[in-house]
């Protein structure tokens, strides 16, 4: 496999210019805002990533409602990302569901 991605889980705005100094160029956002209180919103993130130079993505989901447009849209994305990429939501579940579905679907390029 030749892509470059962490997976993690959820981060928050003060963490974006550490991981920026680590090397990453893109961050995808698999949690949707609201899911527990005192959780940053998709927006405080992006407004960090930009900030700190990074390319920010939310494709969010419930954690029982992926469904095949959230896997067409993270491939498609994820496919003219700059790697390297870290995606997250609430635990990192998600998201290697999500990743996982795009590459078992041959959706992903190497």
């Amino acid at each position: 496999m030749s892509h470059e991605i962490s997976i993690t889980g959820q981060i928050t705005p003060d963490q974006i210019p550490m991981i920026a100094e680590n090397g990453f160029k893109t961050i995808i956002n698999n949690r949707p805002d609201g899911e527990e209180s005192g959780q940053p919103t998709s927006a405080d993130i992006a407004t960090a990533a930009e900030k700190a130079g990074l390319v920010y993505k939310e494709i969010s989901f419930a954690g029982s409602e992926l469904n095949q447009t959230h896997v067409e849209d993270f491939a498609d994305f994820f496919n003219q990302a700059e790697q390297p990429i870290l995606i997250y939501c609430r635990t990192g579940a998600r998201s290697t569901g999500i990743y996982e579905a795009a590459k078992n679907m041959d959706l992903l390029d190497d």
